[in-house]
């Protein structure tokens, strides 16, 4: 909708913008998207994502979005000189909501792919890998490096990010397990958000500057 019809969108956002209540959140919250023309379903999605807790993206078992208000004096909506930007940088690009496996046959020699799955809890205990209804599970972990493995074997450049664990260092063992420090911005408790270890995977070299070689 941004790439397509950023105008008309611009005009249901403002008027959400100007009309933010709790009352306002929680009915548009209980919408279902599905239900809603495109235009409207955007203008949700971006609406939510600009006033709920620390922008954060989660659905209930029935797959339905139940984060909670946050407490934004003034939430940042994009203006229109953002959007215009937004909308020039898509023009020329598709978008594909699908399998991660189904890339495997449109790849092509030279082809860089960048993957950033749910994480691998860093612990035995239920960790936040639920974004959707479904979960990450580790037999997708699998799969995934698998994947990554078939596609090195084509030729393509490939990048994946996740926690630094055992089982992700195991998964991907002989290709090139960089660890970085990377910030969380998001928990409970304020204390503990910083930054953790995370691991940047990849099949081509990179300098110890973290900058790709490729």
């Amino acid at each position: 909708m941004i790439k397509y019809n950023k105008d008309e969108l611009l005009e249901i956002l403002q008027t959400y913008k100007e009309n933010h209540t709790k009352e306002t959140y929680y009915k548009i919250r209980s919408q279902n998207p599905k239900e809603l023309l495109d235009i409207y379903r955007a203008a949700r999605f971006i609406y939510l994502n600009k006033t709920c807790f620390n922008g954060l993206y989660r659905v209930n078992s029935k797959g339905e979005f139940n984060v909670p208000m946050g407490t934004y004096k003034s939430p940042a909506f994009p203006d229109e000189e953002e959007m215009s930007v937004i909308a020039s940088m898509l023009a020329n690009i598709q978008i594909s909501a699908k399998d991660f496996e189904a890339i495997l046959p449109e790849a092509r020699k030279g082809d860089f792919i960048y993957f950033d799955p749910p994480y691998h809890p860093l612990n035995n205990s239920k960790s936040f890998t639920t974004y959707t209804k479904d979960d990450f599970k580790e037999e997708d972990q699998k799969r995934l490096a698998e994947l990554f493995r078939a596609l090195d074997k084509k030729g393509c450049s490939v990048m994946l990010s996740n926690s630094d664990t055992d089982l992700i260092k195991k998964l991907y063992k002989g290709f090139n397990i960089n660890t970085v420090k990377a910030s969380r911005m998001i928990n409970s408790d304020g204390s503990k958000r910083g930054k953790i270890n995370e691991l940047v995977i990849t099949n081509y070299p990179v300098n110890t500057t973290g900058v790709s070689d490729l």
